[in-house]
């Protein structure tokens, strides 16, 4: 790993700020507690958004699904905030824990399969479908490459605790 990086790992898990993120468990129980509503948020809205592009729910117009968006932009926020303040309350922990930088990459790519979606023009052809229509094969393609990531991304947070300490932090 970079050579600066343990240092300033460590710098971090020794400052004040790093030690009132872990200080009580009831604060980190609150912090993951708000960090699964960001996420049940965040999927909740996507998921449903993504299953009827696939063709489940056809009954259901596109265009009223992508207004709830603001939820899916709100759940990410809460988890981008929580995330930030568990990495500085266990900085060491996460920088050498491989389940946690994979599920960074996972959600990296969940970014780029939205931006793929809203710069292709993928958005435009979708709005038009109507209930009982199908979505266009490009829409499709990316909805279920969504619903992959966004899997992997609970899987992978599921693995971090397991995988404790998994990328040697060259200090050995």
């Amino acid at each position: 790993m970079l050579g600066f990086v343990h240092p300033f790992v460590t710098w971090l898990a020794g400052t004040q700020f790093s030690k009132l993120m872990i200080g009580s468990k009831w604060w980190w129980a609150f912090l993951m507690d708000m960090h699964f509503i960001g996420l049940a948020l965040l999927i909740g809205t996507i998921g449903v958004f993504d299953l009827r592009l696939l063709g489940f729910a056809k009954q259901l117009p596109i265009a009223p699904l992508h207004r709830l968006m603001p939820w899916a932009i709100a759940g990410f926020s809460i988890n981008f905030v929580t995330v930030g303040l568990a990495f500085i309350g266990m900085p060491v922990f996460y920088t050498y824990d491989i389940a946690f930088w994979l599920k960074m990459c996972a959600i990296l790519l969940a970014g780029l399969n939205v931006a793929a979606f809203y710069f292709t023009g993928t958005l435009r052809r979708v709005e038009q479908v109507g209930a009982g229509e199908d979505a266009p094969l490009l829409a499709k393609f990316i909805a279920a490459t969504s619903l992959l990531l966004w899997f992997a991304v609970i899987i992978l947070g599921r693995y971090i605790q397991l995988f404790e300490d998994s990328i040697s932090s060259g200090s050995n």
